[in-house]
C-alpha cells in the first residue's frame, strides 16, 4: 500500500521540466499568450449559456452573487494553482501537483478525474455554440436540417421565424399547430470538435494566437452588450426594478431560488470557471513558467469575475429571469435594446468565444493524457509527439474523436453538472497539496508564495467541498462510476508500468510520513 502513495521526487520534475528536443513540448508561450488562454476559457459557456440557466432555474437575478461567491472560492484554489505551477512547470496540472504530494494513487484518481472535467468540459461548451451558431445561421435566414442540430429526442417548433424547444417558447404559446421535428444527432456540436482538434494538431502556438485574436473580438463584444444594456437600463429604470425585483427569489421546493439558490448556482456557473486551471496545464509550454504562471492564472481569473458579475447584472435587467433558459440568454438580452446589430454581433462573438473555449478544454485533456502517459499510467500512444508539430496528436486525436460524441448525443445542462463536480474535486485535491507540500518541504523555493497557509488552502477545499454537495445527485453518482472504471484501469495496466513504482524505495517518498 505504502508504494501506491508513494510521491514523484521533485528532482524528477525538475529534470522532466528541462527537457528539450524533438519529441518534448515546445516552450513558446509567453504571459499574454497565458492570461489570454485563462480568459479563451473562462469567458464562454458562463457568460454566453450558463448565466441565464442558472438564474431562471437557481438563483434569479442574485446570479451576479452566484458569480461571487464562485469568484471567491476560485481565488483560493487559483492561489494554491499559481504556487504550484511556479513550482513545478510540468503539463498536467492538479495531477501532477498530487503525484508530488499526495501520492500515485491520488494523482491517478485526480488525473482520471480531469479527463472528465475537460472532456466534459469540451463537450459542454460545443453544445452552447451549436446553439448560437444555428441561431445566428437562422437570423441570417440560412436553416441547418433541425433533426442535426439538437440532441436525440429533443422537439423542436418552428416559432419566431427559429427552431426552437419547448421549454424556450413564451408561455400560453399554443404550440398544437407549430411545424415541429424531433432531434437526432447534434451534428453541429460534433463537427466543431473536430475542427478544434484539427487546430490543436498543428501546433500549440497556432492554437494559442488564434486563442488570443478570438479573446481579443469576444471581450469586445462582451463589451458591447455591457454598454448598450446598461445604457439601456439607465434610460428604462422601470424595466429594471421590476426584473431585479425581487433580487432574490422565494425558496422553492426542490432547492431553487432562496439563499440556497444562490449557492446552487455557484456550483452551476462554477464551470465557467475552469479556464485558469486549463491554464496550469501548459506549464511546459511556458517560455519562463515560474514568473508567468502566477500571471497567466491568477490574471485571467480576476479580469473574467468582473465581467461575469458586471454581465450578469445587465443581463437579468434586460430580462426577467423566468425567460433566460434558452441556449442564448445573451443575444436575448441584446434584443431587448432594439439594435437589429447589436444581437448579430452578439451571436458572432459567442460562436466565436465558445470555440475558444473548446480550444482550451481540449488542450488540457490531451495535456493530462500526455503527463500520465509519461509516466507510465496510461498507454505509450497517448505520450507520442508529432515530430513536427510538436504536439501529442495521436492523444489529440483520440480524444478529439471520442468527445464529439458527447454534446451530440447529451444536453447541455447535465454536461455542466458533470464537469464541475470534477472541476471542485480537483481544486479541493490542489489546495491539500498545497499545504501538504508547506508541511514536508518548507524550505523549498517558490517563486509564488501563497499567502496565509493553511488558511487559504482550507477555505479553498471547504467551499468546494460545499459546492459538490450542492450538485445534484446524479453528478455524484458518475463521478463514483468513472472513478470506479479508472481504478480497473490503475491496478489493471497502471501498478505495471508505473515509472515511480519502478524507482527504487530509497529515491521516492511516501505520501505518509
Amino acid at each position: 500500500m505504502a508504494r501506491l502513495l508513494a510521491t514523484k521526487p521533485l528532482s524528477l520534475l525538475g529534470r522532466e521540466a528541462s527537457e528539450e528536443g524533438e519529441y518534448t513540448l515546445k516552450r513558446s508561450l509567453g504571459p499574454v499568450h497565458l492570461t489570454t488562454l485563462g480568459i479563451g476559457a473562462i469567458v464562454g459557456a458562463g457568460i454566453f449559456v450558463l448565466t441565464g440557466q442558472a438564474a431562471a432555474l437557481y438563483a434569479g437575478p442574485a446570479i451576479a452573487l452566484s458569480f461571487v461567491f464562485a469568484g471567491i472560492t476560485c481565488a483560493f484554489a487559483a492561489l494554491c494553482y499559481a504556487e504550484f505551477a511556479s513550482i513545478i512547470p510540468i503539463a498536467g496540472s492538479a495531477y501532477t501537483y498530487g503525484y508530488a504530494t499526495l501520492g500515485e494513487l491520488v494523482a491517478w484518481i485526480i488525473g482520471w478525474d480531469l479527463v472528465l472535467e475537460y472532456g466534459f468540459g469540451a463537450a459542454t461548451v460545443a453544445s452552447g455554440w451549436s446553439g448560437y451558431f444555428v441561431s445566428l445561421l437562422e437570423q441570417l435566414h440560412i436553416y441547418l436540417p433541425p433533426r442535426f442540430t439538437t440532441t436525440y429526442g429533443t422537439a423542436l417548433y418552428f416559432y419566431g421565424n427559429r427552431w426552437e424547444p419547448l421549454a424556450s417558447l413564451p408561455a400560453g404559446t399554443p404550440v398544437a399547430g407549430l411545424p415541429h421535428v424531433t432531434g437526432v444527432f447534434n451534428l453541429v456540436a460534433f463537427l466543431a470538435i473536430l475542427a478544434v482538434t484539427a487546430v490543436l494538431v498543428i501546433g500549440i502556438k497556432e492554437s494559442a494566437n488564434l486563442n488570443a485574436a478570438m479573446v481579443i473580438v469576444k471581450l469586445s463584444i462582451v463589451g458591447l452588450f455591457v454598454v448598450l444594456g446598461a445604457d439601456y437600463l439607465i434610460h428604462h429604470p422601470g424595466l429594471a426594478h421590476a426584473n431585479w425585483h425581487p433580487f432574490i427569489p422565494p425558496a422553492q421546493p426542490g432547492g431553487a431560488f432562496g439563499i440556497h439558490g444562490i449557492a446552487v448556482g455557484a456550483a452551476t456557473v462554477f464551470f465557467a470557471y475552469i479556464g485558469f486551471d486549463a491554464v496550469s496545464t501548459a506549464a511546459q509550454e511556458a517560455r519562463n513558467p515560474r514568473r508567468d504562471m502566477p500571471i497567466g492564472i491568477l490574471g485571467s481569473l480576476v479580469i473574467c469575475t468582473v465581467l461575469y458579475i458586471v454581465v450578469s447584472v445587465v443581463l437579468t435587467g434586460l430580462v426577467n429571469y423566468r425567460q433566460l433558459n434558452v441556449a442564448d440568454p445573451v443575444a436575448l438580452g441584446i434584443d431587448v435594446t432594439g439594435f437589429a446589430w447589436g444581437s448579430l454581433l452578439v451571436k458572432i462573438g459567442a460562436v466565436l468565444g465558445l470555440a475558444t473555449v473548446m480550444l482550451v478544454m481540449l488542450l488540457g485533456q490531451s495535456r493530462v493524457f500526455y503527463s500520465m502517459s509519461r509516466d507510465g499510467l496510461l498507454w505509450p500512444w497517448a505520450s507520442a509527439i508529432h515530430p513536427k508539430f510538436r504536439t501529442p496528436w495521436i492523444s489529440n486525436i483520440v480524444v478529439g474523436s471520442i468527445v464529439a460524441f458527447l454534446p451530440a448525443l447529451l444536453p447541455i445542462d447535465k454536461l455542466a453538472q458533470l464537469v464541475n463536480m470534477g472541476t471542485l474535486l480537483a481544486f479541493v485535491i490542489v489546495c491539500a497539496g498545497v499545504w501538504v507540500l508547506r508541511r514536508r518541504y518548507p524550505d523549498l523555493e517558490r517563486p509564488f508564495r501563497t499567502p496565509l497557509v493553511p488558511l487559504v488552502p482550507i477555505l479553498g477545499m471547504g467551499l468546494s467541498f460545499y459546492l459538490m454537495v450542492s450538485l445534484p445527485l446524479l453528478t455524484w453518482e458518475v463521478l463514483v462510476i468513472w472513478l470506479a472504471v479508472g481504478l480497473i484501469i490503475y491496478f489493471g495496466y497502471s501498478v505495471r508500468h508505473s515509472r515511480v513504482q519502478a524507482l527504487p524505495a530509497d529515491e521516492t517518498a511516501s505520501s505518509q510520513r
